[in-house]
């Protein structure tokens, strides 16, 4: 077989291409990291460097070739995880990729993109390495395309997003797991020799046991101010690895992308296999500094309208489950009225006729309002909302139908079911065949007409209950291998679909809580539900891992009765993220309605500093029997800190807390806000002022006084002009 003319004319027609010469270095850079290439006297393309950007830049040039291969296939010499493996039309299973050109244009003085093409000699195979890197925030987005010209399809086996190679005397990884309830829980572990692997095998809903997001930390543990570490996260809702490999030599080969499990994909000729970015970010300055970058990056790029404001909301669920009616409904906006949020969201049980949608048993995919709880419809919720100055929000979960559905009935070969098996339910329920078209298009029309029908709609919660079992999918036919991609895939495709038509209206990302969190999926919405788990105590460590990677205005916070706490703890809890209400309202007192309304005041006063500032990590609930965070405003004219005092024992002795992000040579004056009605601080801190110096240096003590447990306490600070 001889090797095509490229087919990537129209990546590598945006600039001047370079073709290949014996040593050359490719550059990708960032203000303060740098990744290099090297082109080898064979063309073989290898990793020279990764880390800290040089100051002179004639160093480069000092830096040998290594033999760590910049994308390596299986098949041929290499001994360890490929990158990529592919069985050719006539069986075989080897790919040798050789550098043919690259090109680097610059979207704008920001962002510049590096495209590499390498091409198998043999075969009619290019493999295109895409690297965008974000100048002023330090990251860096990776990701791959692989094309064919051969007679008949290939089978990709593997297909990784990245693969790094990384040389220090030890390596420590932090990762972020648990289960349904229990979500984004830290561990951090030493990697020995061989290799440890992250991933998930459940198809949708499929970040539920664990995030493809993590910590990797050279030569010694990172704290949050200092180590050098890469912080990386998978833009992908579906199936996925990451791999750190560590081989005879104490070097380690770290491989990120989706999950090959079950996954052989057939791949048509002329046809373009993508796959999904991994994007990350270097320094040596520890996981505050790597976080700030991610958040600020997000901020711009990775979330829909990741600058503009966010809505409170009350959500209807706690008050009423699926037991309402009309009349239930718009009594519960006054409750809304009384919080001062700006929308209500009516979550699950308000649509089916032929099967109301009474409990989870039924209805899912017969998505008409239910004529006896809703005579009026949704546009008469949406209008009573609007006449009480709120907005209306409304809960969807579009890829999935119960069996006792009119949609069921209908159209059973839409459904992802196994031939000559028992169906297979999970929370009564089961997943449509995105893959097949006409479901794509059911979808896309039914959220679409929803929005027309009622245009006054200003929210969706967009949800999905389960993970994918009875896999297999009646369009696909015999290409099983393709389903896990396939159906993340078309959900992009409808997301992108309602976008076009839908370009700003603010979408929850849930599945059954935070199963489904990655930049993948929050370019088309807002913000994410991090857990059914809204107890005030567990949403502290819930919260703290997911800030870790995404920003404070994506993660859907609310107060509602779940756990021991006071109603003040749980609102200070709330106000860390993007706070909302799922709370009976007409069970609060007066006083705490009083103390709820002042909060949502407070709250949008201070959300500025707490969506769009700097987030810094002070005391971590890990570490001691509290949590202490902040967030400081870009111009470090003011500030909002968090204290949580969680389970302690009598006497536990608390230091002082240093905080971070303010300007040495400014003056704040600080005060505790968020009191209850008609009380006073009994904080010692409360009312005096400090240079930023002092705070930084000294800091402050947050633990004088009476404290007791699972207490808290929210504190501005404000520059003096």
């Amino acid at each position: 077989m001889t090797k095509p003319i490229s087919c990537f004319l129209m990546i590598f027609g945006l600039a001047t291409a370079v073709s290949a010469q014996h040593g050359k270095q490719i550059v990708v850079a960032t203000k303060s990291t740098t990744l290099i290439f090297t082109v080898s006297t064979d063309q073989k393309l290898y990793q020279s460097y990764l880390g800290q950007k040089l100051t002179n830049p004639a160093d480069q040039d000092l830096l040998t070739a290594s033999r760590k291969g910049a994308y390596i296939a299986a098949g041929m010499e290499d001994l360890f995880e490929p990158a990529i493996r592919m069985v050719h039309a006539d069986g075989n299973p080897s790919l040798d990729l050789r550098y043919v050109t690259h090109n680097q244009h610059q979207d704008d003085e920001n962002v510049t993109t590096t495209n590499i093409m390498l091409q198998d000699p043999k075969y009619p195979v290019e493999v295109v390495l895409h690297f965008t890197t974000y100048n002023q925030e330090n990251v860096i987005k990776e990701w791959t395309e692989v094309r064919h010209h051969e007679k008949k399809p290939v089978t990709l086996t593997n297909y990784a997003s990245s693969m790094l190679h990384f040389e220090a005397s030890k390596y420590w990884l932090s990762q972020f797991d648990g289960d349904y309830m229990t979500e984004m829980r830290m561990k951090e572990s030493q990697l020995t020799p061989g290799i440890k692997i992250l991933d998930s095998k459940l198809g949708t809903r499929a970040q539920m046991y664990r995030s493809p997001s993590f910590y990797l930390s050279l030569n010694k543990p990172s704290d949050e101010n200092s180590g050098e570490l890469i912080a990386g996260t998978l833009a992908w809702s579906g199936n996925f690895q990451c791999s750190f490999e560590i081989d005879q030599q104490n070097s380690l080969r770290m491989i990120t992308g989706m999950n090959p499990y079950a996954s052989e994909y057939k791949l048509l000729p002329g046809k373009t296999f993508e796959t999904p970015a991994f994007i990350f970010t270097y320094t040596k300055s520890g996981k505050g500094d790597a976080t700030r970058n991610l958040h600020r990056w997000a901020r711009n790029y990775g979330v829909l309208d990741g600058n503009k404001p966010r809505l409170t909301l009350l959500n209807n669920w706690e008050a009423t489950h699926m037991d309402f009616n009309q009349d239930v409904l718009v009594e519960l906006f006054d409750g809304a009225n009384k919080l001062g949020v700006d929308l209500f969201l009516l979550d699950d049980g308000w649509f089916g006729n032929k099967y109301p949608r009474d409990a989870d048993k039924t209805a899912l995919g017969d998505w008409q309002a239910d004529r006896k709880k809703l005579p009026g419809g949704i546009g008469y919720l949406v209008n009573a909302a609007n006449k009480k100055h709120l907005q209306f929000g409304i809960w969807l979960e579009p890829e999935m139908v119960s069996p006792k559905s009119e949609l069921y009935e209908k159209h059973p070969d839409w459904i992802l079911k196994l031939p000559n098996r028992e169906e297979s339910y999970s929370r009564n329920q089961l997943v449509l065949d995105l893959i097949n078209p006409k479901v794509q298009d059911f979808i896309y029309d039914m959220v679409n007409e929803l929005l027309i029908k009622n245009p006054g709609i200003a929210f969706i919660k967009w949800d999905c209950n389960r993970m994918l079992t009875n896999s297999y999918s009646p369009f696909l036919k015999d290409n099983q291998g393709n389903l896990f991609i396939d159906y993340n895939r078309s959900l992009f495709d409808i997301l992108r679909r309602l976008r076009e038509k839908h370009p700003h209206l603010p979408i929850m990302l849930c599945a059954g809580g935070g199963g489904r969190v990655d930049y993948g999926g929050l370019k088309y919405f807002t913000e994410f539900w991090p857990s059914d788990n809204t107890d005030a105590l567990e949403r502290v460590f819930i919260q703290w891992g997911y800030l870790n990677f995404f920003p404070s205005l994506t993660v859907s916070s609310h107060v509602t009765s779940m756990g021991k706490q006071s109603l003040k703890f749980r609102t200070d809890v709330a106000m860390m993220g993007k706070m909302g209400y799922d709370i009976r309202v007409k069970n609060l007192t007066p006083e705490e309605i009083k103390f709820s309304n002042q909060a949502v005041k407070t709250y949008k006063r201070i959300s500025e500093v707490i969506w769009f500032g700097d987030l810094y990590r002070l005391v971590s609930p890990y570490e001691e029997n509290r949590a202490v965070l902040m967030y400081a405003s870009p111009d470090k004219s003011s500030a909002v800190l968090f204290n949580y005092l969680l389970n302690f024992r009598r006497k536990e002795y608390m230091g002082k807390v240093l905080l971070q992000g303010l300007d040495p040579m400014k003056r704040y004056q600080i005060r505790e806000i968020n009191l209850l009605p008609d009380t006073k601080s009994t904080q010692a801190e409360d009312g005096k002022t400090y240079s930023g110096d002092y705070l930084m240096t000294v800091g402050l003590n947050l633990s004088a006084g009476k404290i007791a447990p699972l207490t808290s306490a929210v504190f501005e600070l404000i520059a003096e002009k």
